[in-house]
């Protein structure tokens, strides 16, 4: 579950980490009314007006128009998720970004061209920036550590480090046995160069900061840029926080955090029926019951000549309701040309999967190719279910024959795969 930065810097205010002074609105007039009353009125000389989507790169990224697709322009020059704003009528010109912001689409590197819809902007106080750092906090999971990284080279152009001179990066594990350890931050302190009171500064953020991923269950916590002030403060400047979803049940509060207009139609309403879906963009759907033969069965999709249109898990209670929410999701998505449903029967068996099907389809209706692989207990039956029914259903006994039959139905040459 992803949050906004507003929304993350407000938590992570509340275990002790830096952060800067700010406020989220969700119109321009309010933009131009805190503008001033908070900091103008404060004496602020520096306000920046920040674009709230779930996506990274919106310093580069550009403003767009949705219907017409035109950059939206600010003084002559294309509108950026991320202004800031040091001169002028400061409330004025933090009204105009807002208004230029809301409502029109934001596309960076990570929405790709069809970009994500500002619904709301945060205001936030300026700073006197000394240098930007780099800093993510994740769970390795080849080592089942948490694992910090840390890099002088922060900003809008992290990727291309990590790309190109990854050595500028430096990573350290923490042992979960003893958990983070003072020598730990040294050792980071170190890496980037730190000394006097920018390094006594950062030990302080760095344990403050990894209090916080812990005591949240967090999945990933990016702070980019971490910025150290002129007078050797670190700061989070930035702050992206994903949490574990599997931890949802300890945290109450996550339910008022989230913000479903950000996240896929399909996905949402997939979870209202406790379907396991993610949306990807292929043209083949795929329905089974289990995440590891989920994922074996979107590399059978690729093996054959297609790409997979959805991750979708419908667990081991494959009955006919689920089994007809999960069509008419799959089904609402234009780009699938096929449906590979790939179920083991162990906890259900086979021929009451087949019967669910039969069923599920006189409720909802697929003008697509459906291939069904069922195997397991019972599998022999549900073939013959399944065949005599007088549906054009593609059979398929085996892993490597129900690949050849998606090959069929998108209708690739053997030659092609």
């Amino acid at each position: 579950m992803n949050i906004h930065e507003y929304q993350a810097k407000e938590l992570l205010r509340s275990y002790g980490v830096p952060v800067l002074k700010g406020k989220a609105v969700f119109s321009s007039v309010d933009a131009g009314a805190v503008a001033f009353t908070d900091f103008v009125s404060h004496g602020a000389k520096a306000i920046v007006v920040k674009a709230q989507i779930h996506a990274g790169g919106r310093g580069k990224g550009t403003v767009h128009n949705p219907e017409t697709n035109e950059p939206v322009m600010v003084d002559d020059k294309p509108l950026r998720g991320v202004t800031v704003l040091t001169s002028g009528n400061l409330a004025d010109r933090a009204y105009q970004i807002a208004d230029g912001l809301l409502g029109n689409k934001l596309v960076t590197i990570q929405t790709g061209a069809e970009g994500k819809i500002v619904r709301r902007v945060f205001i936030e106080e300026g700073c006197s920036i000394g240098h930007e750092y780099y800093c993510s906090i994740l769970l390795d999971r080849g080592r089942g550590q948490n694992l910090i990284m840390v890099s002088t080279e922060g900003g809008m152009d992290i990727e291309e480090v990590a790309e190109h001179t990854p050595e500028k990066i430096i990573r350290v594990h923490v042992d979960p046995a003893t958990g983070f350890q003072p020598y730990l931050a040294r050792e980071l302190a170190f890496g980037l160069g730190l000394s006097g009171s920018a390094f006594k500064s950062f030990l302080s953020f760095i344990a403050k900061l990894y209090n916080a991923y812990v005591s949240m269950d967090c999945a990933m916590m990016e702070i980019n840029p971490l910025v150290v002030t002129t007078d050797g403060e670190f700061i989070a400047l930035d702050a992206k926080v994903n949490f574990d979803d599997n931890a949802e049940f300890r945290h109450s509060n996550w339910a008022d955090l989230r913000d479903v207009s950000e996240e896929d139609p399909l996905e949402v309403e997939a979870a209202n029926f406790n379907l396991n879906y993610i949306k990807l963009d292929g043209n083949v759907g795929c329905m089974v019951n289990g995440a590891g033969l989920a994922m074996g069965t979107m590399d059978i999709i690729q093996l054959a000549g297609g790409r997979p249109a959805n991750f979708l898990d419908v667990g081991g209670g494959a009955n006919v309701e689920r089994i007809s929410n999960a069509f008419r999701i799959m089904m609402s998505d234009p780009n699938v040309e096929a449906v590979l449903i790939n179920i083991f029967g162990g906890i259900v068996r086979c021929d009451r999967v087949a019967n669910g099907i039969l069923q599920a389809l006189q409720q909802v209706e697929v003008k697509v190719p459906v291939i069904v692989r069922l195997d397991g207990t019972n599998a022999v039956e549900a073939r013959e279910i399944l065949q005599s029914s007088g549906l054009n259903f593609l059979v398929a006994a085996t892993l490597q024959d129900a690949a050849d039959r998606v090959t069929e139905a998108l209708g690739i040459s053997t030659s092609a795969t």
